[in-house]
């Protein structure tokens, strides 16, 4: 029990650092609670991944953080930002309209549409394959190439 909770205060301690360290206040935090967000709020402008557990001491929670911490500039290319609910007790907005049971990991397009849903940890890499699928990266992709 002691290895977990060092674990998870060793992952969230360098997380509050970074939301302080903002260039800019339009800029959204990369990494943030997902306590009173509305995902409207993201619409056309952020890919919301949401990273649900029943409490931060999930060994899963634990490990999805690590492996977005770990690569957070792949995220920043694809605009995505990372919301955490850890108090299934709140029953947040979020809460209410997922459902998550558990630990549940759920990738949100700009449209708003639900693109996935893992109930275990899945690396940046394997996010960015799924992103990049995706209809409007892929026309990110284009419009960044110069080709229309």
């Amino acid at each position: 029990m002691k290895n977990i909770l060092a674990v998870v205060l060793a992952v969230l301690f360098p997380l509050s650092a970074m939301a302080t360290d903002a260039s800019s206040p339009q800029e959204f935090d990369m990494i943030r609670s997902a306590e009173d967000v509305d995902l409207s709020e993201f619409l056309w402008i952020k890919r919301p991944v949401i990273v649900f557990a029943d409490t931060p001491a999930d060994p899963r929670y634990a490990e999805q953080i690590e492996y977005l911490t770990e690569r957070l500039d792949d995220l920043r290319v694809r605009d995505v930002v990372v919301l955490t609910d850890t108090d299934p007790s709140q029953n947040s907005a979020l809460r209410q309209k997922l459902r998550p049971r558990g630990f549940m990991l759920v990738l949100i397009g700009k449209d708003g549409t639900v693109y996935l849903r893992k109930p275990f940890p899945w690396s940046v890499r394997e996010l960015s394959r799924s992103i990049d699928k995706m209809p409007m990266r892929q026309r990110e992709i284009r419009e960044r190439r110069g080709d229309g």
